[in-house]
């Protein structure tokens, strides 16, 4: 990121952008000099504000980056934050008052701090000392009543939460038989469901759940390449390699198809796959046998049906699945010409450790898990932060945090809020499981300033994602 804004100041200064900058500034000083007499005194105070933000983001932007420092680009990002919401947070100017609200009664006016006392990062003010803490206090059982209350109002409707399993396993039924048949040669594994709403961690819909498929390989013919062994250098993906062709060549594997050199293909298998889901199923005749309309997405990469019933509509996702030498990898190769990578997945061993550490402690972290999942799902900047990021910042916090009963849980969603700020400041977020892999590799620049404009607002007023 620093080399980011190095760049743009390059740019800027050898188009001559510097004195259009100067210029801007001599306008924003004759502004507030004259603002006064135009806006009033709130007027002006508002101006002055929101000018000294933009001003600060502007000198911020052209300013030259000491290279020699490793923490500029952490403190670039975290000023910008502090002067965006500097501006979303400037008053307003009150409205004049009308003849009619003069009959209404007043508020009480706030009572000013007075020497000796302090402002509570939450909202509430307290003398120092003593007085404090208790104020501190009152603010986190205010917080944990909302915490509370808004998990009441997560809860998935009944109907769905057992129409969507049944409906989803007559679905699996009938594409186990239908693989069987078209696909003999093929050892599949037995299909099986997967995804937060069997867990207990499903919020608000039970939308969308996932169709997983075994592929069942010999491991004497098969081998595991660590994605950093490769020209990608992810660990996150693997390779999986056919060997031994000199004993046993081409074609003693009934996946040897698949093979794109000496690489079982994910890409490839998901191919074949796609076309057996778009042209050689009959889901409108297991669509009117089921009492519902299945109907392939075409167009997407991912091996989708979108289900629609008279009570609710679900969209299942196929995943092929290989689990070999204590791991398991789903056919998701990422964007680009290497059609050979296999995605690591961590949510059975994520889920698993979450609910052993409740088990441990009767703890509130799953709990806390299904309230920011919520979070993320309404709030559209933070979509991607649901799931396991949110589950690995959990599992990182249980490490240091041994409080997670129930009336810690402010505290813990508190926590989780900093540490995931601070993730996102340094653009990295390390596996619980593999402290190599970075579940932040994956997003945009815009994407972690925007996720980390939100929750910087969030530390000081965790209500606000509440709403």
């Amino acid at each position: 990121m620093a080399a980011f804004w190095q760049q743009r100041g390059r740019r800027q200064e050898n188009s001559g952008l510097g004195s259009v900058i100067d210029g801007l500034g001599s306008v924003f000083d004759v502004l507030l000099a004259n603002a006064r007499l135009v806006l009033g005194v709130s007027g002006a105070a508002v101006l002055a504000i929101a000018t000294l933000a933009v001003k600060r983001l502007i000198d911020r932007a052209t300013s030259p980056r000491d290279e020699g420092d490793p923490k500029a680009e952490q403190k670039s990002l975290e000023d910008s934050w502090q002067d965006l919401a500097l501006i979303k947070t400037t008053p307003k100017p009150p409205k004049k008052q009308r003849r009619e609200d003069l009959s209404k009664p007043l508020l009480a006016p706030a009572r000013p701090l007075v020497p000796g006392e302090a402002l509570d990062p939450r909202g509430c003010s307290a003398p120092l000392g003593a007085p404090q803490v208790k104020s501190s206090s009152l603010c986190c059982l205010m917080l944990l009543e909302k915490l509370l209350s808004h998990s009441s109002q997560l809860a998935v409707p009944e109907i769905q939460v057992s129409l969507v399993p049944q409906l989803a396993r007559s679905i699996c039924t009938q594409l186990q038989n239908f693989l069987r048949n078209k696909c003999p040669e093929l050892p599949f594994g037995r299909l099986f469901l997967s995804g937060a709403l069997l867990d207990g961690l499903e919020v608000l819909a039970a939308d969308h759940i996932h169709l997983m498929l075994p592929v069942v390989l010999d491991t004497g013919l098969w081998s595991l390449i660590s994605g950093e062994d490769t020209v990608v250098r992810n660990p996150q993906y693997w390779m999986i390699k056919r060997i031994d062709l000199g004993y046993f060549p081409r074609g003693c594997s009934p996946w040897d198809r698949f093979m794109v050199g000496r690489y079982l293909s994910s890409s490839v298998l998901n191919e074949t796959l796609h076309k057996l889901l778009v042209a050689s199923i009959n889901w409108p005749a297991i669509g009117g046998l089921l009492g519902c309309a299945i109907h392939p997405v075409v167009a997407s990469r991912e091996l989708k049906l979108e289900v629609r019933h008279d009570q609710v509509e679900l969209s299942i996702t196929l995943f092929p699945v290989v689990e070999m030498e204590d791991k398991v990898l789903l056919a998701v190769p990422p964007e680009g010409l290497v059609e050979n990578l296999w995605l690591e997945s961590f949510y059975r061993a994520e889920v698993s450790r979450v609910k052993e550490l409740d088990a441990g402690d009767s703890g509130a972290r799953q709990l806390c898990l299904r309230i920011l999942n919520g979070v993320c799902r309404s709030q559209p900047s933070l979509h991607k932060l649901g799931g396991s990021p949110v589950t690995h910042v959990i599992l990182h916090l249980s490490d240091t945090a041994s409080d997670w009963a129930e009336e810690s849980l402010a505290d813990r969603f508190q926590q989780v809020l900093e540490e995931l700020v601070a993730s996102l400041e340094k653009g990295v977020l390390p596996s619980y499981f593999n402290p190599k892999i970075n579940l932040f590799s994956g997003l945009l620049e815009e994407e972690i300033d925007e996720m980390g404009f939100v929750l910087y607002r969030a530390i000081s007023e965790p209500e606000v994602l509440l709403k």
